[in-house]
């Protein structure tokens, strides 16, 4: 049986962020970023190389899944609605309703997640990490793709 999870990196320290994989022995992350970066040096532990690196030496199986990354088009749809609510990414607390209609219909309907399972199933993982930036999950397109997962095979959701 899989458990599925979800963390951003918002808010948290080096420290913290991987204290929350290694605590709730996660053994999968797949990242679901469209750009595996993050300017300034306050997150670089979640750039490309120095994540995998990291997770490497914590025996923790690295997935980058573009194909579940929102495109630019769909991204500016949330830019849009971020601005009209004066609203910048970090404090965003829920994601636009035109977003994540966006999101479904261009990225999730085409998402097969039974052999997305099945695959990770076959690499023997039993705890998996939904990762994108933001520290609300509920503001982040890593829910969708959790929920979608969750309810098509009766799973429970854990955001750390």
């Amino acid at each position: 049986m899989i458990e599925i999870y979800t963390v951003g990196v918002y808010n948290s320290s080096e420290e913290t962020f991987f204290k929350k994989l290694t605590d709730n022995k996660i053994d999968t992350f797949i990242d679901v970023r469209q750009r595996r970066g993050v300017r300034g040096a306050k997150y670089s532990f979640v750039n490309s190389i120095k994540l995998q690196e990291k997770l490497s030496n914590l025996n923790i199986r690295y997935i980058h899944k573009q194909d579940l990354a929102p495109p630019t088009e769909v991204r500016d749809l949330q830019k849009k609605a971020d601005i009209k609510k004066s609203e910048v990414k970090k404090n965003r607390e829920i994601l636009d309703d035109d977003f994540k209609v966006a999101f479904e219909n261009l990225i999730l309907n085409k998402f097969d997640s039974e052999s997305f399972l099945q695959s990770l199933k076959m690499e023997n993982s039993s705890k998996i990490v939904l990762f994108c930036v933001e520290e609300n999950a509920n503001a982040c397109h890593r829910s969708i793709i959790a929920k979608k997962i969750a309810t098509e095979f009766n799973l429970k959701i854990y955001n750390l």
